[in-house]
Protein backbone atom coordinates (compact mmCIF):
# COMPACT_ATOMS: atom_id res chain seq x y z
CA UNK A 1 0.00 0.00 0.00
CA UNK A 2 1.30 3.42 -0.93
CA UNK A 3 0.81 6.30 1.46
CA UNK A 4 0.19 9.65 -0.18
CA UNK A 5 1.67 12.66 1.53
CA UNK A 6 0.25 16.05 0.73
CA UNK A 7 2.60 18.86 1.58
CA UNK A 8 1.55 22.39 2.33
CA UNK A 9 3.78 25.42 2.53
CA UNK A 10 3.58 29.15 3.16
CA UNK A 11 2.40 29.64 -0.42
CA UNK A 12 -0.59 27.32 -0.02
CA UNK A 13 -4.01 28.82 -0.65
CA UNK A 14 -6.18 29.06 2.48
CA UNK A 15 -9.96 28.58 2.45
CA UNK A 16 -12.77 28.20 4.96
CA UNK A 17 -14.80 25.13 3.96
CA UNK A 18 -17.97 23.50 5.21
CA UNK A 19 -17.45 20.29 7.14
CA UNK A 20 -19.22 17.30 5.63
CA UNK A 21 -19.61 13.68 6.61
CA UNK A 22 -16.68 12.90 4.31
CA UNK A 23 -14.39 15.57 5.77
CA UNK A 24 -15.35 15.26 9.44
CA UNK A 25 -12.76 12.72 10.60
CA UNK A 26 -9.68 14.67 9.42
CA UNK A 27 -11.05 17.78 11.18
CA UNK A 28 -11.58 15.81 14.40
CA UNK A 29 -7.97 14.59 14.19
CA UNK A 30 -6.50 18.11 14.18
CA UNK A 31 -4.77 18.96 17.47
CA UNK A 32 -2.99 21.94 18.96
CA UNK A 33 0.31 21.42 20.78
CA UNK A 34 -0.09 19.77 24.22
CA UNK A 35 0.80 23.02 26.01
CA UNK A 36 -1.99 24.81 24.10
CA UNK A 37 -4.76 22.36 24.96
CA UNK A 38 -5.86 24.41 27.98
CA UNK A 39 -6.61 27.37 25.69
CA UNK A 40 -9.11 25.84 23.23
CA UNK A 41 -11.64 23.01 23.23
CA UNK A 42 -11.00 20.12 20.88
CA UNK A 43 -12.84 20.13 17.58
CA UNK A 44 -15.22 17.32 18.53
CA UNK A 45 -16.55 19.39 21.45
CA UNK A 46 -16.78 22.51 19.26
CA UNK A 47 -18.69 20.74 16.48
CA UNK A 48 -21.06 19.13 19.01
CA UNK A 49 -21.73 22.55 20.59
CA UNK A 50 -22.28 24.06 17.15
CA UNK A 51 -25.02 21.57 16.38
CA UNK A 52 -26.94 22.69 19.46
CA UNK A 53 -26.52 26.43 18.89
CA UNK A 54 -28.67 28.17 16.31
CA UNK A 55 -26.07 30.95 16.08
CA UNK A 56 -22.98 28.83 15.42
CA UNK A 57 -21.24 29.15 12.06
CA UNK A 58 -18.26 26.83 11.74
CA UNK A 59 -15.78 25.84 9.05
CA UNK A 60 -12.66 23.81 8.51
CA UNK A 61 -9.57 25.76 7.57
CA UNK A 62 -7.83 24.26 4.54
CA UNK A 63 -4.42 24.99 3.05
CA UNK A 64 -4.79 23.80 -0.52
CA UNK A 65 -6.45 20.38 -0.05
CA UNK A 66 -5.15 19.77 3.48
CA UNK A 67 -7.24 20.49 6.58
CA UNK A 68 -5.10 22.58 8.94
CA UNK A 69 -7.55 24.12 11.41
CA UNK A 70 -11.02 24.95 12.61
CA UNK A 71 -12.97 28.17 13.19
CA UNK A 72 -16.35 28.80 14.82
CA UNK A 73 -18.23 32.07 14.95
CA UNK A 74 -21.20 33.16 17.05
CA UNK A 75 -23.32 34.66 14.27
CA UNK A 76 -26.35 36.54 15.56
CA UNK A 77 -27.37 38.85 12.69
CA UNK A 78 -29.66 41.02 14.83
CA UNK A 79 -26.62 42.29 16.73
CA UNK A 80 -23.67 44.44 15.65
CA UNK A 81 -21.20 42.34 17.65
CA UNK A 82 -19.95 39.04 16.32
CA UNK A 83 -17.85 36.66 18.40
CA UNK A 84 -14.99 34.40 17.34
CA UNK A 85 -16.01 31.46 19.48
CA UNK A 86 -13.29 28.93 18.54
CA UNK A 87 -10.13 29.10 16.50
CA UNK A 88 -7.35 26.57 16.16
CA UNK A 89 -4.54 25.62 13.83
CA UNK A 90 -3.08 22.13 14.12
CA UNK A 91 0.35 22.09 15.78
CA UNK A 92 1.95 20.76 12.57
CA UNK A 93 0.78 23.80 10.60
CA UNK A 94 1.38 26.66 13.03
CA UNK A 95 3.83 29.45 12.15
CA UNK A 96 3.08 29.03 8.42
CA UNK A 97 0.71 31.99 8.05
CA UNK A 98 -2.46 29.89 7.78
CA UNK A 99 -3.98 31.30 10.97
CA UNK A 100 -3.44 34.88 9.85
CA UNK A 101 -4.96 34.16 6.42
CA UNK A 102 -7.92 32.34 8.00
CA UNK A 103 -8.63 35.26 10.36
CA UNK A 104 -8.61 37.66 7.41
CA UNK A 105 -11.06 35.39 5.54
CA UNK A 106 -13.25 35.23 8.64
CA UNK A 107 -13.23 39.02 8.98
CA UNK A 108 -14.25 39.36 5.32
CA UNK A 109 -17.09 36.88 5.94
CA UNK A 110 -18.29 38.78 9.02
CA UNK A 111 -18.27 42.06 7.07
CA UNK A 112 -20.91 40.55 4.75
CA UNK A 113 -23.24 39.80 7.66
CA UNK A 114 -26.13 42.12 8.58
CA UNK A 115 -25.31 44.91 11.03
CA UNK A 116 -21.73 43.68 11.61
CA UNK A 117 -19.61 46.39 13.24
CA UNK A 118 -17.22 44.54 15.57
CA UNK A 119 -15.68 41.10 15.95
CA UNK A 120 -14.83 40.01 19.49
CA UNK A 121 -12.59 37.24 20.76
CA UNK A 122 -11.45 36.21 24.23
CA UNK A 123 -8.50 34.22 25.44
CA UNK A 124 -7.27 32.58 28.61
CA UNK A 125 -4.12 34.42 29.74
CA UNK A 126 -0.96 32.43 30.29
CA UNK A 127 2.20 31.11 28.72
CA UNK A 128 1.39 29.97 25.17
CA UNK A 129 -1.92 31.84 24.95
CA UNK A 130 -3.03 33.26 21.58
CA UNK A 131 -2.80 36.86 22.87
CA UNK A 132 0.16 37.85 20.65
CA UNK A 133 -1.44 36.20 17.61
CA UNK A 134 -4.70 38.12 18.05
CA UNK A 135 -2.82 41.38 18.61
CA UNK A 136 -0.81 40.67 15.45
CA UNK A 137 -3.94 40.38 13.31
CA UNK A 138 -5.40 43.63 14.63
CA UNK A 139 -7.48 42.80 17.70
CA UNK A 140 -7.24 45.28 20.58
CA UNK A 141 -7.92 44.76 24.27
CA UNK A 142 -11.24 46.11 25.52
CA UNK A 143 -10.18 46.09 29.18
CA UNK A 144 -13.01 43.67 29.89
CA UNK A 145 -12.75 40.18 31.31
CA UNK A 146 -15.36 37.46 30.97
CA UNK A 147 -15.21 34.20 32.92
CA UNK A 148 -11.47 34.70 33.49
CA UNK A 149 -10.80 35.39 29.81
CA UNK A 150 -9.44 38.67 28.43
CA UNK A 151 -11.70 40.23 25.78
CA UNK A 152 -10.40 41.76 22.55
CA UNK A 153 -12.16 43.26 19.53
CA UNK A 154 -11.54 44.49 16.04
CA UNK A 155 -13.70 47.10 14.31
CA UNK A 156 -14.95 45.97 10.92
Amino acid sequence: MTKTTISVNRGSSVALCEITEETLRPILNLKVAPEQEKFVANNAVSIAQAHFSKHAWFRAIYADETPVGFVMLHDEPEKTEYYLWRFMIDARYQKMGFGRQAIHLLIEHVKTRPNAAELFVSYVPGEGSPKAFYEGVGFEHTGEEEDGEKVMKIKL
